[in-house]
This record gives C-alpha cells, sequence and structure tokens, in this order.
C-alpha cells in the first residue's frame, strides 16, 4: 500500500509541474507575439532567420496545446484527493511564511546594521570638523608665538603691549573659532622676581587658593590673590586677550596643571593641552593649549635642556569644551538627531567628560577618536541616536508581500487548469492582431509613398518657376527676392529628404545602390557646395585623398555625399574661424601609422589651429582591435576597399553634457543651437544609419572651445576591377582633358605649413604636373629664375608677410629668359591683394580661390598659361549661350497630369534647344509614342488618374516589341521610317517617390532611368543626354 501511495504522489506532482510548464509557455507566447512578433513586424526589422524561428515556434506551441488538451482530458480531469491538496498546500503556506519571517528578520537586521552605519558617519563627521576647527585654532596659536617672539622680544624696546595685545587678539578671534581666549606668559627668573614686579607695577599671584577653592566669577577679585612662593622662576601673564583678563599677574608655575603642561611645552617644543579643568571666574568645564616661544636663535634640532634654556615665554589658548561643542553642533541640521559626548580619555579607567550627558534612548553607540595633537592626551567622541528606531516597515511590508505573492502563486497553480482554455482563445486572438499589425505596416508605407508624392509635387513647380523666373529681367532687389525665395524652398526640400530617411529607416526600407563613380569627383563636388559659405568666413576649407584610393569604387555615391556633406554641413555652421579638413585614407594605412603617430600639435595643422586629435574618433573602431585587424586583412586580399573618412573643424566643440545624445534622432547639443544655427537634428541620426548600411562605424573627439573631429570607415567595392558589371554614375571630364595639356609641367608651392602645402600638391599632381614644395620664398628664388618652373603657387600669408622676397621673386620672374613662369597666390578670403597690387603698378599675380578642386584649378591655370580653353567656365559649368544647342533637334514628349509640373519640365528642356510636347495623360502617351513616331525621349509621370506611368510604360514597350517583331519578319520596311530597325524610345520617370520599390517597379516596367521631383534644369538634361551620341562630346553639366 505504501509503494502505490508514493505513486500516485509522484503521479499527482507531475501533473502539477505539467501544468506550471503549460502555464508558463503562455506567458511566453504571450510575450513573445506582443514584444517580439507584432514589434518586429511594426519596425520592419523581422528577418528570415526570425520568421522561421517564429514558424517552428507555432508548431511546437500548437502540438504542446495538443498533448496537454488529451494529457487534461484524460488525467487532469479527475480530481485529486481533497487529502492531498491540504498537505500540499500546508507544506506551501508554512515553508513561505517561515520564509516570510526569515526575510523579516534578515531585512530588520541589515536596518539596524544601516542605522549604525548612519551614526558612525555622523558621529566621524563631527569628530571630523571638531578636529579641523581645533587644528586651525592651534595654527593661529602657534602663529602668535612666533609674532611674541618677533616683535616682543626681538623688539627693544618691545612692540607689544597689553593694549596692543588685547586690540590684535580681539579683532583675530574669528581666526581661532574655538578659542574663547590668549595669554601670554612670560618666563621671569628669582633673580629678576622683583625687577619684574617693579618694571609691571603690580605683584607676581599665586594660583594655588583659585585651585583649593573655587570662585564664583562675580566674586573673583584679582587684588585678593596672594603672592606667588619663592621658586626658582616664574611665569607671570602679562598680555591676555580682553575675555581672560582677570588672569594677568597670575603665576603660570603656581598651578598644577598649568605648571605640568608649561614644562611639556617648553622640553618638547610642541603644543600641549591639559586635562579638563574648571576655569577661572567662570566654572566651567576647559582646557588650555600651551606653545612655549624660544629665542630667534634657537635650532632646529634643539635637545629638551637647550629648549628649557632658550625659552622666553608660554602662549596658551584657553578652550571652553561645552560653549565650542555646542557651537559647532549647531551648524549642524541634525544636532537634534544625535546626543553627542566629548571625553577626556588619557586615563581609559577614569575618563573624564568634557561635554554632554550620559542620558540615551537607544542602545546604540559610535565611539570617534580624536586627535588635537598633543600625543599624550587622548580624547574621544561618544555618539547615541536620541530617538527610538522607527518601525522596520520595509521589512514588514517585504515579508508580508512575498507571503502574498505565495498565496497567490499557489492560487495561479490551482487556477491553471481552467486557465488553459483561455490561453488557446488568446493564441487565436494574437494571431489576428499580428495580422493587423502587418495591415498597418503595409498602409504606412502607402501613406509615406503618398505624402512624398503630395508634398513634392507642389515644391517641384515652386522651385521650377522660381528657377525659370531668374532668367528672366530682374531687378537686384527682385533677385534677391528669388533667391531667397529658391533658399528656402529647398531647405525645406532638404526637410522633407530627411525626415523621409528617418522615416525609412525606422520602417527598415532604406536601401543602397551599387553604383561605379569616382570619389574624387563627388568631393570636389562637395567642395564647390561649401566654398562660398567657406570663402565669406575666411574659413580654411580642403580635401585630401590618399593616393592608395583607387580611383573609381562601387557602392552608393549619392549616400556616400550625404554623409559627407551632413558632416561638412554641420562643421561650416559651427567654425567661425581656423578650417574644415576631410581626408580619405585606407584603413591599412591608418593602422600602419598609429603605431609612429606622434600627438597633434597646432603647428601640424592645416590652419595653425588646434584641433582635437582625430586618433580619439576612431577609439572602439572593430577595424582597429585584434579582431577588426585579422577581418581586415583577410578582405583585403579580394576587391573589398575600406576607407576611413576623417572631417577635422576647429568650431566651437561639443559640450561634454552633449556628447552621449550627439547621434540622437532630433536632439541639439544645446537649447539656442537650433535658433541659432538651424537645423533639425537628424543629420547624424541618419548620417550613422546610412555608415552602418556599408558595413562602417562612426565616431567623433570633440574638445570645447577647440573643435570637432567626425571619422567614419566605409567598405566598398573596387571599381576598377568591376567597372563594366555595375551602371556607373556621370564622370565630369573637364579636369581630365585639362590635366593633358598641364602634363609635364612643373610647379613650386611656397607654404611654411607641411599639411596645407601636402593638400596643395595633391590637388595640383591630380592635373600630370610635377611639384616641388619649399616653405618660404628665399628658398624659392633659385629655382624661379632658373627656368625649370612653369609655374609658382605660394599662400598669401607667406606673400604679404616677406616684402624683400616678393620684390625679389617678381624681378626673378620679370628677368625669367627661359619658360615664362607664371605666379598665383592661393587664398581663402572673399578679398585678395590684386587691386592692391594693380594701383601700386607693380606685378599683379593671378589669384586661386580655396578651396582647391581640380576643376577650378585647371580653368584658372589654362586661363594663365594661356593653353586650352581660354573661356571663363565657372566650376566646369557651360557658358550659358552654348546652352541651347545641346538639345538641338532633339524632340521630347513631356507626360503629366499636374500643368505646373508640365511647364516646369517644358522650360527646362527648352532652355537647352528641345522641341517639347506636353500631354496630361498616359493614354495620350500610347497614341503619339506608338511606332513609327518622331521622339528622342519621353519622361513619364508615375501617378496620373485614368492610366498611370508604370501601365502606359507597358503598353508602350509592348507597341515597341510587336513593330520590331513585324521588320524581323518583313512585314514593314525600315527605309520607310528613316532606317530604324530597332525601336525603343527612353522612357524616364518623374516621380516624387522616394521609396526603393517605386525605382524597382520602374526598372520592371521598362522605364530607362528616373528623375526625383522637385528637380532641376541640370538634372534633367544630365539624365535625357545619357541616351543621345553627342552627350560625350558635350560634357555633362
Amino acid at each position: 500500500m505504501s509503494l502505490l501511495h508514493v505513486f500516485g504522489f509522484g503521479l499527482r506532482v507531475g501533473h502539477l509541474l505539467w501544468m506550471l510548464c503549460c502555464w508558463i509557455k503562455y506567458v511566453i507566447s504571450m510575450n513573445w507575439f506582443l514584444n517580439s512578433g507584432i514589434m518586429d513586424t511594426k519596425t520592419g526589422l523581422l528577418g528570415d532567420g526570425s520568421e522561421m524561428c517564429l514558424k517552428w515556434w507555432e508548431k511546437i506551441s500548437g502540438n504542446l496545446l495538443k498533448i496537454h488538451h488529451h494529457y487534461c482530458h484524460r488525467i487532469g480531469s479527475k480530481r485529486v484527493g481533497k487529502t492531498w491538496w491540504k498537505r500540499v498546500l500546508c507544506c506551501w503556506v508554512v515553508g513561505w511564511t517561515l520564509a516570510s519571517l526569515w526575510i523579516l528578520w534578515y531585512m530588520s537586521t541589515q536596518a539596524t546594521e544601516k542605522r549604525r552605519e548612519t551614526l558612525a558617519s555622523m558621529c566621524d563627521e563631527r569628530a571630523r570638523m571638531l578636529q579641523d576647527q581645533f587644528n586651525v585654532s592651534m595654527n593661529h596659536v602657534q602663529a602668535m608665538s612666533i609674532l611674541i617672539s618677533t616683535f616682543h622680544h626681538g623688539k627693544n624696546p618691545s612692540a607689544i603691549d597689553q593694549r596692543t595685545f588685547a586690540r590684535y587678539t580681539e579683532r583675530t578671534a574669528f581666526e581661532r573659532p574655538l578659542t574663547s581666549g590668549v595669554a601670554y606668559a612670560v618666563r621671569v627668573l628669582h633673580s629678576e622676581r622683583e625687577q619684574f614686579e617693579k618694571q609691571q607695577g603690580w605683584t607676581i599671584k599665586s594660583m594655588d587658593t583659585l585651585e583649593q577653592n573655587p570662585v564664583h566669577k562675580d566674586d573673583y577679585a584679582p587684588e585678593t590673590l596672594e603672592p606667588a612662593p619663592v621658586q626658582e622662576e616664574y611665569a607671570p601673564v602679562i598680555f591676555a586677550q580682553d575675555t581672560i583678563s582677570h588672569v594677568v599677574s597670575l603665576d603660570m608655575l603656581s598651578g598644577k596643571e598649568d605648571r605640568e603642561n608649561v614644562l611639556r611645552a617648553r622640553a618638547s617644543g610642541k603644543g600641549v593641552l591639559t586635562a579638563p579643568f574648571p576655569l577661572l571666574k567662570t566654572n566651567r568645564l576647559g582646557v588650555i593649549l600651551t606653545f612655549a616661544v624660544y629665542k630667534r636663535d634657537l635650532p632646529s634640532n634643539a635637545t629638551p635642556n637647550e629648549r628649557i634654556q632658550a625659552t622666553d615665554g608660554y602662549l596658551g589658548g584657553v578652550f571652553d569644551i561645552g560653549s565650542l561643542v555646542d557651537k559647532l553642533l549647531h551648524q549642524l541640521a541634525s544636532k537634534q538627531t544625535i546626543l553627542v559626548n566629548v571625553y577626556d580619555t588619557t586615563n581609559h579607567s577614569h575618563p573624564i567628560s568634557m561635554y554632554g550627558s550620559d542620558v540615551s534612548d537607544d542602545g546604540l553607540q559610535h565611539i570617534s577618536s580624536l586627535n588635537f595633537g598633543d600625543p599624550v592626551r587622548k580624547h574621544e567622541m561618544h555618539c547615541r541616536f536620541k530617538h527610538k528606531p522607527p518601525w522596520p516597515w520595509l521589512a514588514i511590508t517585504t515579508s508580508i508581500g512575498i507571503l502574498v505573492i505565495a498565496l497567490l502563486i499557489g492560487y495561479i497553480f490551482h487556477a491553471t487548469v481552467n486557465r488553459i482554455a483561455k490561453v488557446e482563445d488568446d493564441y487565436h486572438e494574437m494571431m489576428e492582431l499580428k495580422k493587423r499589425a502587418e495591415a498597418a505596416d503595409v498602409a504606412k508605407s502607402q501613406f509615406l509613398a503618398t505624402v512624398s508624392h503630395e508634398i513634392r509635387t507642389p515644391m517641384n513647380g515652386v522651385l521650377g518657376m522660381l528657377h525659370m523666373l531668374m532668367d528672366t529681367d530682374l531687378d537686384v532687389t527682385q533677385q534677391d527676392f528669388v533667391k531667397t525665395a529658391q533658399a528656402s524652398g529647398k531647405a525645406l526640400v532638404s526637410l522633407i529628404n530627411e525626415v523621409l530617411d528617418q522615416a525609412k529607416i525606422e520602417f527598415g526600407k532604406l536601401e543602397l545602390e551599387a553604383v561605379c563613380f569616382d570619389l574624387r569627383a563627388i568631393l570636389d563636388d562637395v567642395l564647390s557646395l561649401f566654398s562660398g559659405k567657406s570663402q565669406e568666413k575666411g574659413v580654411e576649407l580642403a580635401v585630401y585623398i590618399s593616393d592608395e584610393v583607387p580611383d573609381m569604387l562601387i557602392g552608393d555615391p549619392g549616400r556616400f555625399r550625404q554623409i559627407i556633406t551632413n558632416l561638412m554641413g554641420n562643421s561650416i555652421k559651427f567654425t567661425e574661424k581656423g578650417h574644415i579638413f576631410v581626408t580619405v585614407h585606407l584603413v591599412e594605412e591608418v593602422i600602419d601609422s598609429i603605431d609612429v603617430e606622434t600627438e597633434t600639435s597646432s603647428k601640424n595643422t592645416l590652419s595653425g589651429f588646434p584641433v582635437a586629435d582625430r586618433r580619439h574618433s576612431w577609439r572602439g573602431f572593430r577595424a582597429f582591435s585584434q579582431e577588426g585587424s585579422t577581418c581586415h586583412i583577410s578582405s583585403s586580399s579580394s576587391d573589398h576597399i575600406n576607407l576611413i573618412v576623417s572631417v577635422e573643424d576647429t568650431g566651437v566643440g561639443i559640450p561634454l553634457d552633449s556628447q552621449p545624445r550627439v547621434f540622437t534622432p532630433f536632439m541639439q547639443v544645446g537649447p539656442s543651437i537650433s535658433r541659432t544655427h538651424g537645423g533639425t537634428g537628424i543629420g547624424l541620426s541618419i548620417s550613422k544609419c546610412l555608415v552602418g548600411l556599408m558595413n562602417g562605424e562612426i565616431g567623433f573627439a570633440s574638445i570645447p572651445k577647440i573643435g570637432s573631429t567626425f571619422t567614419f570607415t566605409a567598405v566598398l567595392t573596387n571599381g576598377c576591377c568591376h567597372s563594366n558589371e555595375y551602371k556607373s554614375q556621370p564622370i565630369n571630364t573637364q579636369p581630365n582633358a585639362a590635366s593633358s595639356e598641364l602634363q609635364g609641367m612643373t610647379a613650386l608651392v611656397v607654404d611654411p605649413r607641411p599639411v596645407r602645402a601636402q593638400v596643395s600638391r595633391y590637388h595640383i599632381e591630380r592635373l600630370g604636373i610635377h611639384v616641388e614644395v619649399v616653405s618660404d620664398l628665399n628658398q624659392g628664388l633659385s629655382m624661379i629664375g632658373s627656368g625649370k618652373t612653369n609655374m609658382v603657387l605660394v599662400e598669401q600669408e607667406v606673400w604679404d608677410r616677406d616684402s624683400g622676397a616678393q620684390a625679389l621673386a617678381i624681378k626673378n620672374l620679370k628677368n625669367d629668359l627661359g619658360v615664362p613662369t607664371k605666379l598665383f597666390l592661393l587664398t581663402n578670403s572673399v578679398g585678395s591683394p590684386r587691386a592692391t597690387a594693380a594701383s601700386s603698378g607693380v606685378y599683379v599675380p593671378t589669384v586661386i580661390m580655396k578651396p582647391l578642386r581640380a576643376s577650378m584649378l585647371a580653368a584658372s591655370l589654362q586661363r594663365a598659361m594661356g593653353v586650352g580653353n581660354k573661356g571663363n567656365p565657372r566650376n566646369g559649368e557651360l557658358p550659358s549661350l552654348s546652352l541651347r544647342s545641346l538639345l538641338r533637334g532633339r524632340k521630347i514628349l513631356v507626360i503629366d497630369d499636374n500643368i505646373v509640373n508640365l511647364k516646369v519640365a517644358a522650360g527646362a528642356l527648352k532652355r537647352y534647344g528641345a522641341d517639347v510636347v506636353c500631354e496630361d495623360s498616359g493614354r495620350k502617351a500610347i497614341e503619339l509614342l506608338k511606332p513609327p513616331h518622331s521622339f528622342d525621349a519621353c519622361f513619364m509621370d508615375i501617378q496620373m488618374p485614368g492610366m498611370d506611368g508604370f501601365e502606359a510604360t507597358r503598353k508602350i514597350r509592348a507597341m515597341e516589341d510587336d513593330f520590331n517583331n513585324r521588320i524581323q519578319l518583313g512585314e514593314v520596311t525600315v527605309e520607310g521610317y528613316e532606317n530604324t530597325s530597332s525601336w525603343h524610345v527612353p522612357i524616364l520617370a518623374m516621380t516624387a517617390d522616394v521609396i526603393q520599390a517605386t525605382h524597382e517597379e520602374c526598372s520592371k516596367c521598362g522605364m530607362d532611368g528616373y528623375v526625383s521631383k522637385p528637380f532641376e534644369a541640370e538634372q534633367l538634361y544630365r539624365e535625357v543626354s545619357q541616351f543621345f551620341q553627342f552627350a560625350s562630346s558635350n560634357g555633362n553639366i
């Protein structure tokens, strides 16, 4: 029977554990679908692996539910004996009751221990304050002993009398917060007593009578005291503070405590304390601190006998312990919390109470040692709480709460069977909510696309019309108004782009392109974007790209440009002087140079201003750790290029308290930043996300009032090996054409700053010019007159600084009989020395404005050297007179249901000489583009009523395929259709959507490209000119 009972008990326990497992599974499922399933679907970050795990979990959960259903049907429905339940519940309740009592005892003990620690902390604090103030008073008393030795014994006659001493001690009493009075007793030998008393006019009095018969302060009369008995020497008080002036004429050696104190003080050379005793006149308990006053010629290593012989007198400070400790405790807010007692424990068996009472309501006590500087005297401070300890409510409530929780858990076990049925219903409800969340995610994506289209479409009309208005005859005021409106519109578009990028980041919809692009051209374009602002501020702006970086890279040039633009834009906003310097290297170069790189100094920077050390900005990057280094070495053998880009400025820097939230969206580093400099605070957040998509990292180093350095890494592909496999970005070939004309020339750069000279060398050598660098004009004079140098580029600060070398350089240039050497000045400010030089009639050098870019530098050198194109292009733009010949003879169809967009697109294309036809529906586009036709290209809007651009494009491509098939079958001859054997008109989408799915749909339906709204005239020409044969010869805008 006992074996059966054990088996039945085990079965029931197993049943209880199974119900517990089912309940835990229910809770896990609930949390999974609420926090992980729905939230991941909402954010769009649920990967394929997570979806697979979710499906497996659903299968496992379903099987567990089936097993549990059969189990409950067969076993769980049987009644459990009442006796077994009572035993289990009793054991559960008793066990947790004991555990609660133990928790109550433990937490009460901890509270008592904490109360004891609090008492110790408070007592030690008071002891330390009393001791510190006593040391301050002791130091000032010792200083007064030196004062008396100097001005009383060192002067003849003495410079101190009783009145002077009393006034001085009264005025300096605040420096001795614990003393109630100071007195000085002079050493008088018995042979000198008679003369001393005649000189002072009073008799030396004895203290024995006062020690034997203490008197009240009202009954004290110094003249009634007996003369001091005959002894070898005396120590009468001659100077005293007004508060204790009654001790004047008293012999300190006639009192027992004072005599012992005086003898110890003069023998040790240190301050000594007396035992607590009733003070004269007040009868309050106090102590006296005594310092011996020695002759000034006493050596520092004197023996006790030598000290005794050299003693001139004794300076004593009187301490009224009771009132002084009371005054100290009154300064503390918790004076009423604890009781303080101060004892003299020199004699441990009979301690002397110096302050306080022994009454206490609490058994806790703490003793803190007091060190008043006298090693002989020992003092202690005893502290007790004044009130009884409070009830340990935290321990009581915690123990009760744990007991209640334990009882609730028991109730949960009992009610688990009834909850199983509800779990299945909740599970189906969660699945329904999951489907709704997925539908909401799709709706949000559609809403994002719709909002983007509806905002960008009118903005395209606004900016396009303003651009067309600029081509009309406007006065200066009107041009300023139009430019302001254009700038505001572009700022609004930039804000919309940033907000939409942030939304795409949150939805996980941001994707990168893989395009072959020229990194150097990208950075030249960014320099052109900020050159005007940098020149207005007089800030040096420069870019340097290492020669190890390949000419062509594969990645997303737009997003890479966006990162650089965000970082440089912030630097421009917050930098008023100094420089902004962008450097691009391979990670391998930086890793190899870390060990030998020295600390950055102000002399080794672009402008001479100190900067934040860039090495701190990449601290913590994986690429510089041991693991990152190994991964990097393995990837270097493949076609991956690991770039590291730094943007260094000498701006205001980032406050230390704001640095942790630099990459937080919509956060500014200070409350006035957005009002002073503008901005939304999401540029850095977007940049961090883009760097992450490029498999890189971003960091920064910033010093307030010095500057900031932002550094990021990016993994791209070498475009030189795969240039034919990827789409190429349009490249400006003007610097290449110029470099062929300047190839083989020699240039001399005069610059005292190595970093700036290296930047100038980099840009000049890009044009195929050999460069020599010297630090001043004197070093370059020999090269200027040799005839081997074609051009000399001098920094403006060097040119303005040395007028003598300037004159010699100009003389050498005029006397040059070989190849004529051209002189150029490099400057980064709007004002230049050209006008000053011209007005004075001297040689006028050619001024090249910074920042240096290949196109601008090539154009400036061509004009000055008289080679190549002698026109005056601006930053690579074509002359306005030749614009109308670019698309002359080209017939272009524009389809858009918005009349304003039609006007903007037509006006932009007509500016380049194109013949433009505008229609407002997809059906009309099908009619006009039905082969054969005379159109060379078509711009088509995507969202149009009736028939959208996707459907219209598909039908046009179907018509072209059918017509091409008929040509191949011979049903149609090509002679009648301009000898065109294959019809395929380029169709470019005009879309205001920024969703990647929209761009992919454009490619799927047969479109050849797309233009994002709002667009500009140059953008339309750049896109359409790729499909014309003469585009390569005319260049790009």
